[in-house]
């Protein structure tokens, strides 16, 4: 079945299985391939089936669609192609009708079945297979050993490169290949253990071209058995000549002469055998033709099984640390959250407390301040899951004609009751040539809400603090902006490089350490940014900047500029 594998973005790790004809990528929940990648548009491409191929088409997306590091607007997909869609790196496999047929197409059959007459007649553990290039002569070489030996090289670029390699299917479908070039064989498969059941279990099957076979690839169990248990691989031949093997008479079958079966041992076990066979047509053996295969074949397959192997854990271990990166991330977020959550919670006990106390001693005043803990605390919920919320969940900015300076001026409304509170002065300074823009002003609220909180706060233990807010319009650049100046303790130069990464605060138990973030999120959804300057002891001004004609995400890169003045 088609699919795109992710390999480098957000969604790394992520595989789509393309089983309808038609798909749309993009960010928009409707897209049946949804990535969630601010870079991409809403709608960015689409999978269309045509003349029994896959074609993927740039829908007129604002950074354009790239297919093998050229952009495109239409492709003809083929398999292994990588798919560039803003910060979002996906490889294109197709094995269409291959993985459904191999449970027939391979079979290991028992160890005494009367109609399998091969044996083994050479045996070599996987050192062997190190000694590859050494052993290699130049005399009396064979016009096989000659290529082998010109392509060596390549051999072991092409194993790093497939070790690169994030999927695991495709990895094994480019080692069958790159086998089928060096080694002259008419049928190969390569069978994994099971994680599970620890069973071998075939994953990719091949056949020459111009020899296609439906008949089944029938490996002895014996010979599987030996294999992995003594981690040798092996080369067999329809010829008796070894009688260790008279006890297992059966090992291959369809008048199959010669095979060869290697361990894919990497650094710490096996992981699976590749098995490649070939057959002696009646007119070469009457005309007394040697074997395809000897032991120069032998040791170039164990070098290749090793390499592959090294190249399957290498891909497992890295597939294993993202979801470990994944896990430890998800663990930090609880241990975050269940640590604000604890403050909140205690704040609502002891409202509780007073509350129940002022009832029994009928205390109206107590029930009254209990009361006002309650909704400071409800206060402090709203605020964290809204926060969350808006973090988590990518969005597009519902874009209407607004005012800015109505929107921060009921920010600074909403807001007057807690400087006052605090002792701090607000300075409210609205443009007076602002006009009506296109935004998200729900979006923007919570955006220059978070800006004020914090500016708010950092100037609570001032004796006057004072909190300068202004709106202004820049016609040549046609941005609007917000500035929000305070004259509180201030940002040390070591918390301006963690100022907008998530839950880090210097607020305590009062803030969230989501509020930047989340500001800074909003910004580059309408494609604009955050400025930042701060003198320790002196204060901070924070700059918002947008758009004033806004068409949605701009997919830029983060262009949060932080100014630091010692």
């Amino acid at each position: 079945m088609p699919s795109l594998f992710v390999i480098q973005g957000r969604d790394q790790g992520t595989r789509f299985e393309l089983e309808n004809n038609d798909h749309q990528i993009g960010r928009d929940t409707s897209c049946s391939i949804q990535l969630h990648d601010s870079e991409i548009s809403r709608h960015h491409a689409e999978l269309k089936q045509r003349e029994q191929s896959l074609f993927i088409t740039d829908l007129g997306s604002s950074n354009g669609t790239f297919v093998n590091g050229q952009q495109s607007t239409e492709h003809r997909l083929a398999n292994g192609d990588h798919i560039q869609v803003g910060g979002t790196l996906m490889l294109f496999t197709d094995s269409s009708g291959v993985e459904d047929a191999l449970a027939e197409s391979v079979a290991i059959v028992p160890s005494l079945s009367h109609v399998d007459q091969s044996h083994i007649v050479r045996a070599m553990p996987q050192a062997a297979g190190s000694q590859i290039m050494g052993d290699f002569s130049e005399e009396g070489s064979s016009p096989w050993l000659s290529r082998a030996r010109s392509n060596l090289q390549v051999m072991y670029r092409t194993a790093l490169a497939v070790s690169h390699t994030l999927d695991i299917d495709e990895l094994l479908r480019r080692i069958m290949q790159f086998i089928f070039e060096w080694v002259e064989s008419d049928r190969g498969c390569i069978m994994m253990f099971d994680p599970e059941s620890h069973e071998l279990m075939p994953k990719v099957r091949r056949d020459r071209k111009g020899v296609e076979s439906e008949d089944q690839i029938r490996i002895s169990k014996t010979i599987l058995d030996y294999v992995t248990d003594k981690n040798e691989g092996v080369l067999t031949s329809d010829a008796r000549q070894d009688e260790r093997w008279d006890s297992a008479p059966s090992i291959l079958q369809m008048g199959v002469r010669e095979a060869i079966c290697v361990p894919m041992r990497g650094r710490y076990d096996v992981v699976g055998v590749i098995y490649i066979d070939t057959t002696t047509s009646p007119e070469r053996v009457l005309r007394g033709a040697g074997n395809k295969f000897n032991e120069e074949h032998l040791k170039l397959m164990i070098a290749i099984a090793h390499q592959a192997a090294l190249a399957v854990e290498d891909t497992r271990y890295y597939s294993a640390m993202v979801q470990a990166e994944r896990l430890a991330a998800v663990g930090q977020t609880i241990a975050m959250l269940s640590h604000h959550v604890k403050n909140i919670l205690q704040g609502v006990r002891g409202a509780s407390y007073l509350i129940d106390e002022g009832l029994k001693e009928h205390d109206e005043e107590l029930i009254r301040k209990g009361w006002g803990m309650v909704e400071r605390n409800q206060d402090k919920i709203w605020d964290l899951v809204m926060d969350m919320l808006t973090f988590s969940k990518e969005r597009e900015p519902e874009l209407v004609e607004s005012d800015l300076n109505q929107v921060v001026a009921d920010v600074v409304e909403l807001m007057q009751s807690r400087a006052d509170d605090l002792g701090v002065e607000i300075s409210w300074t609205p443009s007076s040539d602002m006009v009506t823009a296109t935004f998200d002003p729900d979006g923007i609220h919570r955006a220059v809400l978070n800006i004020i909180t914090n500016a708010i706060d950092a100037c609570d233990e001032k004796t006057s603090g004072l909190v300068q807010i202004s709106t202004s319009y820049d016609p040549t650049a046609g941005m609007l902006q917000i500035t929000v100046t305070d004259n509180g303790q201030g940002i040390s130069p070591e918390d301006m490089d963690k100022l907008f990464s998530i839950f880090f605060s210097r607020k305590g138990g009062r803030g969230t350490g989501l509020g930047l973030s989340v500001s800074q999120k909003i910004l580059k959804e309408h494609g604009g940014h955050i400025r930042v300057r701060s003198r320790v002891g002196e204060g901070s001004c924070f700059t918002l900047e947008l758009p004033a004609h806004c068409q949605g995400s701009t997919d830029q890169d983060d262009q949060t500029k932080q100014e630091i003045t010692k």
